[in-house]
């Protein structure tokens, strides 16, 4: 494959196809876990090594792998990964795995992961896999830390736990590390995502030539005229 298509895979997950920002998947450990930037950061790197790691081993095993049972094999080789690094994180990092609590594990069940499982390392060979997995992993890292900053700093002043807006000049907004503080901060992110994107979605990004499930649709094609109304 050629180094641009190479660098393509790896770039194409923080803006362009940024799995929380534009694909909108992951939503509730994005909303859940980024009442700071610790916690996002944790969560990240957690999901990341999971991504790369199952990426490559599903690209690795996609012949061999019957269509019949292709789900819950990659749920096993996911839910294998999550606690190799749930395991990790439990011996170094104990203050991280209390912190994000159920939503570590839970990352077996991360529609990221399984996505880019059914949607591109079962299509192709390992090393455009793994850098998948790697970029799409750091655009949900950065989309998750972008969020936890915001909501840290604003909802008590700190990030990364240093003061940078002291109570003598600042009030902290409870309402940032509460649920409707994340949604507002989760809409202003999306909307700025866009913008960086210079507009709209053309109908021709729609249709079932786009769509991860359309091998398995049995709609397939029917779909097109009305994506080329939009």
């Amino acid at each position: 494959m050629a180094k641009t298509s190479l660098t393509h895979e790896f770039t194409k997950g923080i803006l362009k196809e940024n799995p929380v920002l534009c694909l909108l998947l992951g939503t509730c450990p994005t909303l859940a876990v980024t009442t700071s930037a610790s916690n996002a950061v944790g969560m990240g790197v957690a999901a990341t090594l999971v991504l790369a790691s199952s990426n490559a081993v599903i690209s690795l095993l996609r012949k061999a792998i019957p269509d019949s049972v292709r789900i819950p094999a990659y749920i096993t080789v996911i839910a294998g990964f999550v606690t190799i690094v749930q395991l990790l994180i439990k011996a170094y990092l104990p203050a991280v795995d209390e912190s994000l609590g159920i939503f570590l594990p839970l990352i077996v069940v991360n529609c990221i992961i399984l996505g880019r499982a059914e949607m591109f390392a079962n299509k192709n060979s390992i090393l455009p896999s793994i850098l998948d997995g790697l970029g799409m992993g750091v655009g949900f890292t950065a989309a998750l830390l972008c969020m936890g900053i915001v909501r840290e700093l604003f909802g008590t002043g700190n990030v990364f736990g240093n003061t940078l807006l002291p109570e003598s000049i600042f009030t902290p907004i409870t309402i940032f590390i509460l649920p409707a503080g994340g949604f507002f901060v989760f809409g202003m992110l999306i909307a700025l995502a866009n913008r960086l994107q210079k507009g709209r979605l053309r109908g021709k990004d729609f249709g079932c030539e786009n769509c991860a499930m359309a091998s398995a649709c049995q709609k397939s094609g029917n779909c097109k005229e009305g994506a080329e109304a939009v």
